[in-house]
């Protein structure tokens, strides 16, 4: 009976350090070192203001959903397999499932008729999701085959466009980050 006793006595001593370890003292201790200069931004998940208020993250792509899609102003994004922004994750479907196949062909289908252009051209990001399902960037092969219909619904010349695109390509694989970019357009339309 002692030895149960003292067995039961030890569990419970390792459950309180852990609890406060693991429970209190672990999550401080993160919570800490995200209040360290230069890391506190990417700790609250980069949030993006503007005319201080926030209007998305830096690392979360959302496709923004024009008012009327005939007149359609935005760049996009790449599609997501998640249902909404509050989840993430890839379909986790092959290359070679037929759903996902005809899903594919779906959407260069309908980016090729918003875009205007044949759908040879639409590049592979503009088709697929991926792994997270909401990155906030696009190949520059992308916002480029955007560019004439944002300037034609925004009114910017192409040029103009062309060369926001362009200020906003970075990175060691070139990439635009749609919100940033759409800020940009925003920001020279007046919008």
């Amino acid at each position: 009976m002692k030895n149960l006793f003292n067995q039961a006595a030890a569990g419970l001593r390792v459950l309180l350090v852990m609890t406060v370890l693991l429970g209190v003292a672990y999550p401080l201790g993160v919570w800490a070192v995200s209040r360290i200069p230069g890391l506190q931004a990417n700790a609250e998940g980069s949030v993006v203001t503007k005319d201080g208020q926030a209007v998305g993250s830096a690392l979360i792509g959302v496709d923004p959903v024009a008012a009327d899609p005939a007149a359609d102003p935005w760049f996009h994004t790449r599609p997501s397999a998640a249902a909404d922004a509050s989840t993430s994750g890839g379909s986790n479907k092959s290359g070679f499932n037929e759903d996902l196949v005809t899903e594919v062909a779906e959407r260069r289908s309908a980016i090729a008729a918003r875009e205007g252009v044949d759908p040879s051209r639409v590049p592979p990001d503009a088709v697929t999701a991926s792994a997270s399902g909401l990155d906030p960037s696009i190949s520059v092969a992308y916002a480029e085959l955007q560019v004439p219909r944002v300037a034609r619904h925004t009114g910017v010349a192409p040029d103009r466009v062309a060369e926001l695109v362009r200020e906003h390509t970075s990175g060691v694989i070139p990439g635009v980050n749609v919100l940033q970019l759409n800020l940009a357009v925003q920001q020279v339309t007046g919008r």
